[in-house]
C-alpha cells in the first residue's frame, strides 16, 4: 500500500512542480506585453505594498519587474530540485507572489460584486490559493516509504 501512496504522491508532486513552473513562466512572459501591463495597473496602483512603484517606474517597467520575479521563482522551483537554498528561495518567492496576488481581492476597488445574491469576484485570482499551497508541499518532497 505504501508503494501506491508513494507513486500517487510523486505523480501529484511532480505534476504540481511542472504546472507551477509553466504557470509562472507563462504569466511572467505575459507581463512583458503592453496589454498585461495595463491590465495589472489598477491592481498594483491600489495595493499598499506596490503602489509606490509607479512613482519611480513606468507602467511597463513595473510589469516587467513583476514578470522577471515570476520567471525567477519558476527557475528557483526547478533548481530547488538540486539545492535546498533554491528550494527555500522558491518557497519564499512563491509565497510573496501569491499572497500579494490574493490580496488584490481586498485592496482593489470593485473586485467583488453580487450576482443573484452570491458574492463573486475575478475568479482567475482564486487559482493562487492552490499555487500558494503547492509552495508549502514543495518544501518537503516525496520520501520513499513514507
Amino acid at each position: 500500500m505504501k508503494t501506491k501512496s508513494f507513486l500517487l504522491y510523486n505523480i501529484g508532486y511532480y505534476t504540481g512542480l511542472i504546472g507551477i513552473f509553466i504557470i509562472l513562466v507563462w504569466i511572467g512572459l505575459f507581463k512583458f506585453t503592453y496589454a498585461e501591463a495595463k491590465a495589472i495597473e489598477p491592481l498594483v496602483a491600489n495595493h499598499f505594498l506596490l503602489s509606490w512603484s509607479y512613482h519611480f517606474l513606468s507602467v511597463q517597467a513595473v510589469s516587467d519587474l513583476i514578470g522577471c520575479a515570476e520567471i525567477g521563482v519558476a527557475i528557483a522551483f526547478v533548481l530547488g530540485s538540486f539545492s535546498l537554498i533554491n528550494k527555500k528561495i522558491a518557497l519564499i518567492g512563491n509565497s510573496v507572489i501569491f499572497f500579494i496576488t490574493l490580496s488584490f481581492l481586498f485592496t482593489t476597488p470593485h473586485r467583488w460584486h453580487s450576482v443573484e445574491g452570491i458574492p463573486v469576484t475575478d475568479f482567475f485570482i482564486l487559482k493562487d490559493i492552490v499555487l500558494l499551497s503547492f509552495g508549502f508541499v514543495y518544501l518537503y518532497p516525496p520520501q520513499r516509504g513514507s
